[in-house]
């Protein structure tokens, strides 16, 4: 089967050689290497075609990733063979040399399988929220392997499809199956990856995230960057959510955030008691069984990441990390019920 790497691109020179860096030096290079630079006003163009990649540049899109990639994919998927694959894949992402490969091998294996996601960790750096950002992809990693590596999402910074998949997504829309548009990705979704990969399940396909598909990608280094990353993952997951309506696929996504509704309504009761008996009587005031649920939250909180444990124990910038992705999920659930508009923001 050939494979062809489609590198969606803005503004990406800092990172892009490096991304181009870790596909050459993949087990299974790719076939083909086509960077798609969008709306691009540096020099991610120039230094792709450098590397030896081939570059396309979208015209006149005002559509974001997805707008590119629809642009870019037409043209390639006619060249290839039903079960040759498309990677899709960030300019700001670095692929493990065992990616491409792996992923082939899943699929040659399994018919089943319409696409492999990548597991995604972060880069080095960042300071205090990088590293919190880090603990957040390593637990988030060790899900996906306790749950038989079923990918949730086909993450955007990494994904392999079946070309004849992707021709069935574009297919589906066109005869109004599924929605977004008539291109192979979704123009009405903020998250491209998390609607695709309804899409790929609505088809009847399952998805993957095997161990040996792990990638680095950027983290966010302020808080803003992070708080519109987070805004836009969150509300397109429940904007997805409601355009796919209640089915077969979308059950045990509904189930997700209505848990991330039970984790925000329960951490926000842990902390209003931890502060009230602290402020009243004292340490004194937590009984066994509190005190026990405590000790369960630390544990937890500490066992799940191999690094960062001293920074896990005091509990406080943990408890500050996920107060924060509560609050993303409270303000897009009360945005999408009062029809507040979001828009897609390049971090």
């Amino acid at each position: 089967m050939r494979v062809v790497a489609v590198v969606p691109a803005h503004n990406e020179e800092d990172r892009v050689v490096a991304t181009l860096t870790g596909l050459y030096r993949q087990r299974r290079v790719p076939d083909r290497i086509v960077v798609v630079a969008d709306n691009c006003t540096d020099r991610t163009a120039a230094l792709a075609e450098r590397c030896g990649a081939e570059v396309f540049v979208p015209a006149d899109n005002r559509d974001k990733k997805a707008g590119a990639l629809n642009q870019a994919l037409p043209a390639l998927l006619d060249e290839l063979a039903p079960d040759d694959l498309v990677l899709v894949q960030d300019a700001d992402t670095v692929l493990n040399p065992s990616f491409v490969a792996s992923a082939a091998e899943t699929l040659a294996a399994d018919e089943g399988v319409g696409a492999v996601g990548g597991i995604f960790f972060g880069e080095e750096g960042g300071g205090l929220l990088g590293l919190l950002q880090r603990m957040e992809y390593e637990r988030y990693a060790l899900e996906v392997h306790r749950k038989g590596n079923k990918a949730d999402v086909l993450t955007g910074t990494g994904t392999v499809f079946r070309a004849r998949v992707l021709r069935e997504v574009r297919a589906a829309r066109r005869e109004g199956v599924i929605g977004g548009g008539e291109g192979h990705y979704s123009l009405a979704s903020l998250t491209e990856d998390d609607e695709i990969t309804k899409a790929v399940k609505t088809l009847g396909y399952r998805t993957v995230s095997p161990d040996a598909c792990w990638l680095v990608t950027e983290v966010m280094p302020t808080l803003p960057k992070l708080w519109h990353q987070r805004m836009r993952w969150q509300r397109g997951a429940l904007e997805n959510l409601r355009d796919y309506g209640l089915t077969r696929v979308t059950l045990p996504y509904f189930g997700q955030q209505l848990m991330l509704g039970i984790g925000a309504l329960a951490l926000a009761l842990f902390v209003t008691f931890t502060v009230l008996v602290l402020a009243t009587v004292g340490w004194q005031g937590f009984s066994p069984f509190w005190t026990a649920i405590t000790l369960l939250f630390v544990l937890e909180r500490t066992l799940t990441v191999r690094r960062a444990v001293l920074l896990a124990l005091p509990l406080v910038p943990e408890l500050l990390y996920d107060a924060f992705r509560q609050l993303v999920f409270v303000k897009s659930l009360i945005d999408l019920a009062l029809r507040r508009q979001e828009r897609w923001v390049a971090t």
